[in-house]
């Protein structure tokens, strides 16, 4: 049975949710998921995204997510936008973040391309 567009936005959500909160414990990898940002290849496996997602200092940077919108194109792909809002906190920088993620029958993020923009002032 095909999974529905709800769980696979449901996936991509917990992967970005995971971004602020770095608990894990929801973001379904597949074993061979990669990452790729601005063209380069930043999660090389499931495991890999999972201890960036958890302890990578990258996203420690951020603080909160709005603006969250997704919806499932015709290959099934999650397309997502948002902001995500960097420390220092007082500066009241985001950057916006176009994000891709190709999600199996399994409810498994099998590969995620993220594009985004240099931080600029957005409060929340």
């Amino acid at each position: 049975m095909a999974l529905g567009d709800a769980d696979r936005i449901a996936a991509a959500r917990a992967y970005v949710d995971a971004l602020v909160s770095h608990d894990i414990a929801g973001v379904r990898v597949h074993p061979a998921c990669t990452r790729t940002e601005l063209g380069v290849r930043t999660g090389r496996n499931g495991a890999h995204i999972l201890a960036s997602l958890q302890r990578g200092p990258q996203f420690r940077l951020i603080h909160a997510i709005s603006g969250f919108t997704a919806e499932v194109d015709d290959e099934g792909t999650v397309r997502t936008s948002y902001h995500v809002h960097v420390r220092p906190k007082a500066l009241g920088l985001a950057a916006t973040v176009i994000e891709s993620f190709e999600v199996d029958d399994d409810g498994r993020l099998t590969a995620i391309v993220a594009r985004f923009s240099a931080p600029h002032r957005r409060p929340l």
